[in-house]
């Protein structure tokens, strides 16, 4: 039996037929300019990535050749051109060279060291502190120092020598001795991965550097800012802050107060109750793959490099100034094993004194001061280079990047511990 199609059912199946092909062809066609137009979106992209990789080059290149033509060695004379109260104990200052010539652009992030001849004291008191505002001043630094208080445990105690110093005594017009910026905390600004700053307190000012430089280069790079602080009395640096985040359209500003008093209002001078944690970074960063910077009390520090090494960031990841002693333990390598120490000596030539190393100093220089050798010390952290001490023989580890190179054949004592034995001209 033949089957016989009428030809109006053969003319419809004609217009479905070529319906079909022309709705498949204009699908093709339409993913194929789907497909272009994301392939050339990411050349754009690339393109735009290379561009500003290559623009950050140069514009880092020139500075680079800024800091070297314009710095300068040993100490140069600073006048204290204004003193500005931020909140109650913290004062910002701003320094201007006595001989009135150009400073050189620093890294965002870096200190100042600072050779203080204060009154009542025996010798100069060394001591860092970070730059807190852009780096592209030539007129002027400012820093912003907290009066360090007592002791908890001692109320009746002193307070800190230099921060009391800079606060109470120092004033208006008044010369300082400063070393050249210097550290190893600060910003890649060639990188466009996105970053995580997270300041406590007085911590602020290191990140704050980092900020500024970053929201006035005009770098399209995400950005969050994290400050911890107990109140709005302790709110360092507000107005600036929100000035940059409205600068920076990038830029999510997050604010906690860990103990919000009346008149401060939730939303409008702060974010987050409680303290800064991980936690809070969990809930509001997409994913853990940012480039951290942190600066902050020694708890708090401890607290966030050990929970973001809990949640896998790579230590790669996470860069901390740390600004006292043992802030955090960061260990590049280890001293002699508790079975090894009494195989360790140590010699302090100067001082005529040979010892064995029995491990339980935080470092040589605590070592030293534990048995009446006394070698000159600043900031305790690797940074401020006081307490060089040429190495006659052996080797040292380091247990943190030291921000203060050490000469060869030289060592920074307050965080090296032998590696073999070691003679010291100490």
């Amino acid at each position: 039996m033949t089957l016989i199609l009428a030809p109006a059912v053969i003319q419809v199946a004609g217009v479905v037929i070529v319906g079909a092909i022309f709705i498949q062809s204009v699908f093709l066609i339409v993913s194929s300019f789907r497909r272009l137009a994301i392939e050339r979106e990411q050349r754009r992209v690339t393109l735009d990535s290379l561009r500003y990789q290559a623009e950050m080059a140069t514009a880092e290149s020139k500075k680079e050749g800024e800091r070297t033509t314009l710095s300068w060695s040993g100490h140069r004379k600073f006048e204290v051109q204004r003193k500005v109260k931020e909140v109650e104990g913290v004062h910002s200052f701003y320094l201007a060279p006595h001989d009135g010539k150009p400073l050189p652009p620093f890294l965002p992030g870096q200190y100042l060291t600072f050779q203080l001849r204060i009154p009542d004291q025996p010798k100069p008191v060394i001591r860092c502190y970070s730059l807190s505002d852009s780096p592209n001043n030539p007129d002027c630094y400012r820093v912003s120092i907290k009066k360090i208080p007592p002791p908890p445990d001692k109320p009746d105690g002193q307070p800190g020598v230099s921060s009391t110093y800079f606060n109470d005594i120092l004033q208006e017009g008044d010369i300082l001795d400063v070393k050249a910026p210097s550290g190893q905390f600060f910003l890649d600004m060639t990188s466009d991965l996105p970053i995580v700053f997270i300041g406590g307190g007085i911590g602020l000012t290191p990140v704050l550097s980092m900020l500024s430089a970053l929201t006035e280069s005009g770098i399209k790079r995400e950005v969050w800012f994290f400050l911890g602080v107990r109140n709005g009395k302790e709110h360092l640096m507000k107005e600036q802050l929100e000035a940059l985040n409205q600068a920076n359209e990038n830029l999510r500003l997050h604010v906690c107060y860990s103990d919000p008093q009346k008149g401060d209002e939730k939303g409008r001078d702060y974010q987050h109750s409680g303290h800064v944690s991980v936690d809070l970074f969990k809930e509001l960063l997409p994913s853990n793959n940012y480039t951290f910077y942190i600066c902050g009390p020694p708890p708090m520090m401890e607290f966030l490099t050990g929970g973001l090494k809990e949640w896998g960031v790579p230590d790669d990841d996470v860069h901390f100034e740390a600004f006292g002693p043992a802030t955090v333990k960061k260990t590049k390598a280890e001293a002699p094993e508790a079975g090894e120490a009494a195989a360790v000596e140590v010699i302090f030539d100067r001082s005529g004194k040979t010892l064995k190393w029995d491990g339980g100093a935080e470092s040589l220089l605590d070592f030293a001061e534990d048995n009446g050798i006394v070698i000159d010390s600043g900031c305790r952290a690797g940074n401020c280079g006081t307490c060089v001490v040429a190495v006659k023989s052996g080797e040292v580890n380091y247990l943190t990047d030291p921000g203060a190179t050490p000469e060869e054949g030289s060592c920074l004592t307050c965080v090296a511990v032998p590696k073999t034995a070691l003679t010291l001209d100490a």
